[in-house]
Order: C-alpha cells, then structure tokens, then sequence
C-alpha cells in the first residue's frame, strides 16, 4: 500500500466512530464510484523493455510524493483539546515538546484540503498503472479506477488528521465535542505526540522509495498506536475501560463494509493498519508496556508479517524474491506497467475475496517474502507474482489455495511451486499467459 499518513489518517476514525456512536458523519467530497470512472481507462504506454530485476522496476517505475516542505508549527490548543493531549500523554508515557497547531476549520475547508492533499499524494499515473494489475490478478473489478476509489474513500467521513510535514492538526470545529469526537482528535493527538518523539516523516523515506511492504508495516504500527493510546486516553470514563474501547473498535471493524465505490480488496487493506495495528500495539503495550511500543518506533517493523505476528518482531526478516524481465520473450512493444512487493496482509485480504476468511489467513500465514512484476503492450497484460514461504509444507499450502481462489473466479492464473516459492502467473489473454509461463520454468 501507497500509505503516507496524512492520507492514511484521513480515514479518521470511521472505525472508532461507528463504535462509539450511532451518529455516523455522511461522507463528503468526491463520491465517484469505480465503475463509472473506470470505464474509460485505457492501458498506459509504456516504454518498450523492462529493468532487469523487480527491484530495479520497482524503483524505474517509483512515483515519489510531492510533498510539501517547511517547519512544522507550533501553537495554543484550546482547552478542550489541552484536556485529552494531557490524557494522550499520560497514555502515552511521554510529553510534547511543543503543543501542535490545531485548528478547527469548516466542512467545506476540510473538503479544499484533503482534495488538495490526495492530489499531492496519490498521483494518478502510478495508480492507473496499477489499476491494471489489479484487474488483471482479479482482486479488484474489471472496471474498477483505483485513483477514483482511493479518493472516494479518503475524502469522506473525515472528523481531523494530523500532518507530520507541517505539524498542523486540523478538526472540524462544529461545536461541543462529542465522545467519538475526543477519541478522533486523542488519535491525532496520539499522531503528533509519536511524531514530536520519534519523526513520523520516516514514512515518507519509504513511500518515497515504493518499498510498500515495508511502508504498510510502518503504518501498521503508526496507526496501531494512535488507535490503542487514543482509546487508553479516553477510558477514564468510570462506564468505560480500555478493553471496551477496544473490543467496540474491534466489533465496528469486523461488521464494516466497503462504502459505495470502494472495492472491498482495496477497503480491506486501507483499514488493516487501523485493526490488526492495534492489536499489534496493545500485545507490545501488554507485554514489554510503553517501552515496547518505543522500541517499536525506534525499529519499524519490516513486514505485515511482523504486525499480524508480533512474536516474529523484529527477527523474523522478509526473503528477497525476483522475477525476471519477460519483455525479450513477450515482444518488442511489451515493457514493464507496474511492480511492488507484497506481504502476507496484501495475500490474505486477496484470498479472502472468494475463500473463507480463516482459510486465507492460514494460507497466507508461512509467508516469507513477496513481489508481483506486471508487463503490457498496449493491448494486452501479464502479471507475475512471486512468493517465498518458511517451508515447502507453506508453499504448498499457498499454492493450494491460489488454485482454488482462482477456479473460484475466472480460473486465469497458472499458479506452480519449486520448493519454498509459489508462482502465479495473470493474464489478459491466454497467449500470453502460456508464453510467460513458458519463460519462466527453469
């Protein structure tokens, strides 16, 4: 995932919202569904040829953001806002450096900005490409635009965000707040207290460099923390505890569902960060305490793997996969469209679009490293994703599975394994299926 997070935060607690309160905030912005955007893409050109690795397609084709520059500033928060960053601290266990700059601004500001932070920070040309990946594997519509759905999803039900680049802390300034809108702002608050102690720019360096991978594990712990202290902070109430917050965050991400628009594969992974990372923070929180949760941020974790299995943090480090340049067996015109590596998260939320949800998680569960490589020509597509797994036993048991995922929707992928790795291989038409397999047997 592209996750930078002022645009991951944007989300603002929808979760939290829906768990704490009946009052739901209507979606704003842009409502374009992917449907309707995406029936007029057509494939991007690319330049004939491909790098000779994945690694190195994966920095050719790297997009990096556009984001703004300056000091990050500093000002008075209200007293109401003074009131839940004293709790978030206390939470937290550390202290500002310096209170953020808070400002509550109206509906129609915060529609201005975020449209204007999406366009900075999801460029479209990046997300076209992969549009066409996404299809082409299956885990997203036929006509699905994943700029158009990206912005649909982002730009909607937004209460506040924080912004590591400026320091700002932006909310809607509506009146009293209510219960879910002091849990929004104590995660945002959470946001720039973890950002003034340990640099939450860090992100960026890895978004800038498309190591997707490893910037959604980052994420993970990112939104993990704001998600589990701003619950913390706000369990003073004597009819609460930390443990209700959470279990009623929890239940309102379980029984969630992609709003209008949004395909539920691209739904599950934006939300991921906000779910299995607070379950992340509160197993380091409960076994290590705050200490724990600072090692954390001091060392990022590197895989979803080591989110969605805190006991294989920090040791247990991703296997490097390649996949080769197919161009040279494909055709003259065909040239690399997309690449990005991939995790067990990216996995599991795929399988569980056509298998059951445990299943997908057991299969996806002996990961051990992953990238996918997609090529086109202007008509046609090819997708190559590549694993690596602890063992043959979790290879096979991968491999299985994307057989049965695939039979269960348009049965195009050719899905094979040579010992720990599994290799499945998308395609717009069965040609060229058949000649990158081809390529590709050893």
């Amino acid at each position: 995932m592209r996750g930078r997070l002022l645009v991951a935060t944007v989300l603002a607690l929808g979760l939290t919202a829906a768990a704490c309160t009946s009052d739901t905030p209507e979606p704003r912005g842009s409502s374009s569904g992917g449907s309707q955007a995406g029936e007029g893409l057509q494939i991007p050109a690319v330049a004939p040829g491909g790098a000779t690795t994945a690694k190195g397609a994966i920095k050719e084709l790297c997009v990096p953001l556009s984001a703004p520059a300056g000091t990050p500033a500093s000002g008075t928060l209200p007293p109401e806002l003074a009131q839940i960053a004293d709790q978030v601290a206390t939470a937290r266990g550390h202290a500002y450096e310096t209170p953020p700059n808070a400002e509550g601004i109206t509906d129609q500001e915060m529609d201005r900005r975020l449209q204007e932070s999406f366009q900075a920070y999801y460029p479209k040309d990046l997300y076209d490409r992969r549009t066409f990946a996404w299809r082409t594997i299956g885990v997203i519509p036929p006509d699905a635009d994943l700029h158009e759905a990206y912005r649909a999803f982002l730009t909607g039900q937004v209460v506040g965000f924080y912004d590591p680049e400026t320091g700002e802390l932006v909310y809607l300034g509506s009146g009293d707040l209510g219960f879910s809108e002091r849990l929004t702002l104590a995660h945002e608050l959470t946001h720039a207290l973890d950002d003034q102690t340990f640099d939450l720019t860090r992100l960026d360096a890895l978004v800038n460099a498309c190591q997707d991978e490893r910037a959604s594990a980052a994420l993970g712990l990112i939104e993990g923390s704001a998600q589990y202290f701003s619950a913390a902070s706000v369990a003073e109430n004597p009819d609460l505890s930390l443990s209700d917050v959470i279990d009623a965050i929890a239940q309102a991400a379980a029984g969630g569902s992609a709003p209008e628009g949004v395909p539920p594969f691209l739904y599950a992974i934006t939300v991921w960060p906000y779910t299995d990372g607070m379950s992340y923070v509160g197993t380091l929180a409960g076994n290590g305490g705050t200490d724990a949760v600072d090692a954390a941020f001091e060392r990022f974790p590197v895989s979803t793997e080591q989110v969605i299995h805190p006991d294989r943090y920090p040791s247990d480090r991703p296997t490097a996969v390649d996949i080769p340049d197919l161009t040279g067996v494909l055709g003259r015109e065909w040239g690399d469209l997309d690449a990005m590596t991939i995790g067990e998260e990216w996995l599991r939320a795929m399988l569980a679009l056509r298998l059951d949800a445990s299943v997908a998680a057991d299969a996806a569960a002996g990961w051990d490293g992953g990238v996918y490589r997609a090529f086109a020509d202007g008509t046609d597509v090819v997708v190559v994703l590549r694993t690596a797994w602890d063992g043959e036993r979790d290879a096979a048991a991968f491999a299985s599975a994307a057989k049965e995922w695939s039979a269960a929707g348009d049965a195009s992928a050719a899905v094979t394994q040579d010992g720990t790795e599994v290799t499945a291989v998308f395609a717009t038409s069965k040609d060229a299926r058949d000649t990158a397999v081809a390529a590709l047997r050893p």
